[in-house]
């Protein structure tokens, strides 16, 4: 902003920004390099990281009361104090309603100490309901752990009764492990020294202990009980 705009008529609400903006602020930490009065939205806005719909939305709700220069919004360096003091709350998660509160109150300070004591007090009130949110969230997740350990205890029971009925003898297993590496019923009974037909009913019958429909079913379930290592 150029010094000779700070010579401009400023207009629009300035009768109730007074009162609205009335009042002593916390001590703060402010943005550096504000520009010079009056500050235009642009700048406003670059400040803090925001939009200009975000300030649109804190002065519909009080926080805020920009003036004009012609058609544009423009603030003071009190704005900007008002603007650090209402990031400072959001960042934290306090609702507008309680800002604005907060504001009211602020309006009737006497002091810094007053004003600060204020802040702080609205600080520990969120702090108390984030360590509540925090202890529920934490209640929630034990709640799930149990629900899921229980679940996960049932389901490794019913892998061991079926494991358990299957009592596959150490032949079988021996084959298991061999149709699982992607060994034919031709190369099993070579490596194995028997005859095919003989390689081919302990394939079946491992098919049928397993409740598969075929070999490769029946690799892929003894897999899921834990039978053999992939």
């Amino acid at each position: 902003m150029a010094n000779g705009s700070k010579s401009l008529r400023l207009t629009g609400r300035s009768g109730s920004r007074d009162a609205e903006t009335a009042g002593i602020l916390p001590d703060i930490a402010l943005p550096r390099n504000i520009p010079d009065e009056p500050i235009a939205i642009a700048d406003m806005a670059d400040l803090f990281g925001i939009t200009h719909r975000t300030l649109h939305f804190y002065e519909e709700k009080g926080l805020l009361t920009a003036n004009r220069i012609g058609l544009m919004r423009v603030y003071t360096h009190h704005d900007v104090a008002r603007m650090a003091l209402i990031n400072i709350c959001r960042e934290v998660g306090i609702p507008v309603a309680v800002i604005q509160d907060l504001m009211e109150m602020l309006k009737t300070t006497d002091s810094k100490a007053e004003a600060n004591m204020l802040l702080e007090e609205a600080l520990l009130a969120r702090r108390r309901e984030l360590t509540a949110d925090l202890s529920n969230t934490h209640r929630q997740l034990q709640q799930i752990n149990t629900i899921l350990d229980h679940d996960d205890a049932h389901r490794q029971s019913k892998v061991n009764d079926v494991r358990d009925r299957l009592s596959l003898s150490e032949e079988e297993r021996q084959i298991l492990h061999l149709m699982a590496e992607g060994y034919t019923s031709l190369r099993i009974a070579r490596t194995c020294e028997m005859k095919l037909v003989e390689v081919e009913a302990i394939e079946e019958r491992i098919t049928g202990k397993l409740g598969a429909q075929n070999r490769f079913q029946a690799v892929a379930k003894a897999v899921l009980l834990g039978l053999i290592a992939t």
